[in-house]
């Protein structure tokens, strides 16, 4: 680390500008002076919003940068600044839903709480910036309560008037959202109208997917709807469109058509599910729906992890100008930092970290035809098939049934700890075409009563999907059993019974890092219940050798660096993501142990085409809760040791290299990624796109060198 004296910023810096920093890499160094000789004083991440000051660049191409207390010098050359909106003159009319935040609402039946007062309230309580919120009134003809049997399901224009009251004395509005059909126009109009008539309904929002049981009234229908619908609510009263906004789907929802009745559109921005970055998702909502010249109002994922959410909420609101947000839904957003950012009208980079940072402690993997998993049938006869999946381990799967269940599963396992835990299943590539998975969650603390979520499995593939947060209190009966049966009301699909994840909730107050709690050694610190990580170590060597000034320890070579390009001009030329470790003269290292760089949880652990074996691990925050997460990958391996869901230590032993069943001479290929990359496609491979390599890898020798223990 340099010792030399720090550069303040220059008196002539001139005024500070505010701007999106869109860095090269994933992230970029901030240094106490204008050379890569100066000390790291600290990082910015992609997509961030900062002050920096065009007058200080130096002939370097160095330039002074602030972001709330962090300041200093940041290298020109790796980081675009792309000035943020801010307060920028309205490109359309306004609507209800500028400089506000808004969360969905789907079925009571799909969140712990029992009343609408109940939800606001906590609501509020864990995001006190939330504005609206909008609640899933009908589906065709019928009211909510035909599909939601809780006591906040709408029935009619009486229970509109309770979630109303409700949402004045929580200082929330209340807005209407259904999914048209189209199949019985006059009557829908009617439930409609009756509906959004009622005082203190804010607006309607129209739910048009390209799928079947969405609109089904075709291009026809559309007009006689919307003619009916504006009749009788005026044409003052507004009615926004959300859309599955992706290009493939746009023409197949008739666009045009709903166009002269449509005064915003809200498309759902799930870059998570559609396998993409926040930026990417973004920027495609934008191409695909800026000319049809409503303002767009984005669908943000409330499952997704904090920064993302972060990255996308400041992506959407000072790059591409959206006056307000969204956020799907309530029951299964488990971190509330970015869904409690306020609409900024004048953009701000100078905010510090919310009080209370949100964290995944414990975690609790139960795998089919594992501890904790029950299964059986009702007929008497062997009913279920079963399948490996790609991410390495066996489910079950059935034809599903209309009425009569054959065959039933559960999950459940003893929790390490009571609190708020998020429970997601695991939905995989083949053999899960329903539309109507009934996952039913039990011992949930306020209710006596199971909580029964309908998971669309079929629009899912290899794939976590969040079915809610609830509390779990260990002493409670069946306390967080999740339970599932064939019973779908489809005959021609089938229904997959495939892994059950479980991780507890805990906040973390910002800046908070009192010394670890005792832990036998080796082993990850434990700061206020979340698992840190204590720095990275090299996957290779002897122990003494991992803990020596040599990243790579005495007699390894890295064949193949960070970045380089190699098997050049051949089909298989590419830059290469990491290491390629090989020790001693060749097949030497065959069978050679491989260790977990840094303490985490393993998410991957299968065989995967040309990679051979596959292992990643998704690593702790580094340091302190809030600290980085990085996923580290290892391949071509053999013999591995651990499984998806546990947790490892620093230093474990988790594979030997191999060959990957003979398709290259022995080595292990080793990186790391800064995103979340891995959690979708373990088996990513950038190529020729250097962008993607350095938007998504680091450097292993560089991050160990100067993250060690």
């Amino acid at each position: 680390m340099s010792n030399r004296a720090a550069v303040p910023k220059p008196a002539d810096a001139g005024k500070g500008v505010i701007a999106v920093a869109n860095t090269r890499s994933a992230l970029s160094n901030i240094r106490s002076g204008p050379a890569v000789t100066y000390t790291d004083v600290g990082d910015i991440l992609d997509n961030v919003l900062v002050v920096y000051y065009p007058d200080s660049r130096t002939s370097s191409n160095w330039v002074w940068l602030e972001k709330g207390g962090l300041k200093g010098w940041v290298y020109a050359g790796y980081v675009e600044f792309i000035p943020a909106i801010g307060a920028q003159p309205p490109k359309h009319q306004p609507t209800p839903y500028d400089g506000k935040v808004a969360v969905w609402h789907w079925k009571g039946n799909t969140v712990p709480q029992n009343t609408a007062a109940e939800l606001l309230r906590d609501l509020k309580a864990k995001a006190p910036n939330i504005n609206q919120i909008w609640v899933k009134i009908s589906n065709g003809v019928k009211w909510m309560s035909n599909y939601d049997t809780s006591a906040m399901a709408i029935s009619g224009p009486d229970s509109i008037d309770d979630w109303v009251s409700a949402c004045k004395l929580a200082g929330i509005e209340f807005h209407a959202w259904t999914v048209p059909t189209g199949l019985a126009v006059k009557r829908e109009t009617e439930l409609l109208i009756e509906a959004c008539r009622r005082p203190g309904v804010q607006s309607l929002i129209l739910d048009i997917e390209p799928y079947k049981e969405y609109w089904q009234g075709g291009a026809a229908a559309i007009r006689p709807f919307m003619l009916a619908l504006r009749r009788g609510l005026g044409n003052r009263f507004h009615i926004g469109m959300s859309v599955d906004p992706r290009r493939q789907h746009y023409h197949s929802i008739f666009p045009g058509e709903w166009s002269p009745f449509i005064d915003s559109i809200h498309p759902q921005t799930y870059w998570k599910t559609f396998r993409k970055t926040p930026e990417d998702a973004l920027s495609d909502v934008w191409s695909v729906w800026d000319g049809y010249n409503k303002p767009i109002i984005p669908v943000l994922e409330g499952t997704a992890i904090s920064s993302e959410q972060t990255e996308a909420h400041t992506l959407a609101t000072q790059v591409r100008g959206a006056k307000g947000l969204s956020w799907w839904r309530s029951g299964v957003i488990a971190h509330w930092n970015a869904v409690n950012k306020p609409i900024e009208l004048t953009a701000s980079p100078d905010e510090e970290p919310s009080d209370i940072l949100q964290n995944f402690a414990d975690e609790v993997i139960i795998l089919p035809t594992k501890e904790g998993f029950r299964s059986g049938t009702y007929s008497g006869k062997p009913e279920f098939n079963a399948r490996r999946n790609t991410w390495g381990w066996d489910y079950l799967y059935v034809d599903t049934e209309e009425r009569t269940s054959k065959v039933w599963a559960e999950w459940r396992r003893e929790l390490p700890k009571n609190g708020l835990w998020e429970i997601s299943v695991f939905v995989p590539n083949r053999k899960a075409t329903t539309k109507r998975a009934r996952y039913k969650v039990h011992g949930i603390v306020g209710t006596t009563t199971e909580v029964v979520v309908d998971i669309n499995q079929s629009r899912n593939r290899n794939a976590w999907v969040a079915i809610g947060v609830f509390d779990l209190d260990r002493k409670m009966e069946n306390a967080g059993r999740v339970f599932l049966n064939d019973v779908t009301g489809e005959a021609d699909k089938e229904i997959a019974f495939d892994a059950v994840r479980f991780r507890r909730i805990v906040d973390t107050p910002a800046g908070y890092s009192p010394a670890p709690e005792p832990k036998p050694e080796p082993g990850p610190s434990i700061i206020n219940g979340v698992h840190v990580a204590d720095g990275y170590d090299s996957p290779v060597g002897t122990a003494d050798e991992r803990r020596g000034e040599r990243v790579w320890p005495r007699g390894w070579l890295d064949a193949s660096p960070f970045g380089k390009l190699y098997f050049i001009g051949t089909p298989s030329e590419a830059y290469h993501t990491g290491a390629d470790l090989n020790f001693g003269r060749p097949y030497e290292d065959k069978g050679m142990a491989c260790y977990a760089c840094a303490s985490g949880v393993v998410i991957f652990a299968a065989r995967m085409g040309i990679w051979g074996n596959l292992l990643v691990i998704r690593h702790d925050p580094l340091y302190k809760p809030g600290g980085r997460v990085l996923y580290s990958r290892y391949a071509h391996v053999q013999n591995m040791r651990v499984n998806v869901g546990e947790r490892v230590r620093r230093g474990q032993r988790v594979c030997e290299i191999s060959d990957a069943f003979g398709r290259f001479v022995p080595h292990l290929h080793f990186d790391l990624s800064s995103t979340t990359l891995f959690e979708t496609r373990p088996g990513n491979w950038p190529k020729l796109n250097y962008d993607l390599l350095i938007k998504n890898y680091v450097d292993p020798l560089e991050w160990i060198r100067n993250h060690r223990p």
